[in-house]
């Protein structure tokens, strides 16, 4: 089943709930899907690296939203940020733990002889795409960095 129609299953099953975040969360998801559609071109659907890039896209800014509101103090506003990027997170591939990706970083070091940090561009390539939706770029780098030190 592809993403969109899920999505549109999720739409129905919120409103039967009555669960406006969910809602508002899922919303903005078919809402991302379709400009995305649009701006493509002629497409009928996405492929699945541009759903996951699109997903993790969302996530990250309700969570980076969410910082913010927490830094000026408005907890209110925060807390439905959260709720909106788990609801999206959901629909995003099983997340890597930190000691999961250090061993495929290290892993992936060790196979093509990388050292040294003049190496973490071509290094952070290779892992991203591996990686690709298992694991947030930020702690891809972080990993990336401590090895290569």
């Amino acid at each position: 089943m592809s993403l969109q129609t899920q999505i549109n299953e999720e739409i129905k099953n919120a409103m039967r709930a009555k669960d406006t975040i969910a809602l508002e969360s899922l919303r903005a998801v078919k809402s991302a899907i379709l400009l995305a559609l649009t701006e493509g071109g002629a497409k009928d659907e996405l492929m699945q690296e541009d759903e996951i890039k699109l997903l993790q896209r969302l996530v990250k800014q309700r969570k980076d939203s969410a910082a913010i509101y927490v830094e000026q103090g408005r907890q209110d506003l925060a807390e439905p940020e959260v709720q909106q990027a788990a609801i999206i997170e959901k629909f995003l591939p099983k997340q890597l733990s930190e000691v999961e990706v250090e061993a495929i970083v290290a892993q992936i070091i060790t196979e093509n002889g990388f050292s040294g940090m003049a190496s973490m561009g071509q290094l952070m390539g290779i892992v991203s795409k591996q990686l690709a939706g298992s694991a947030d770029g930020k702690t891809i780098s972080t990993i990336v960095k401590k090895l290569l030190a």
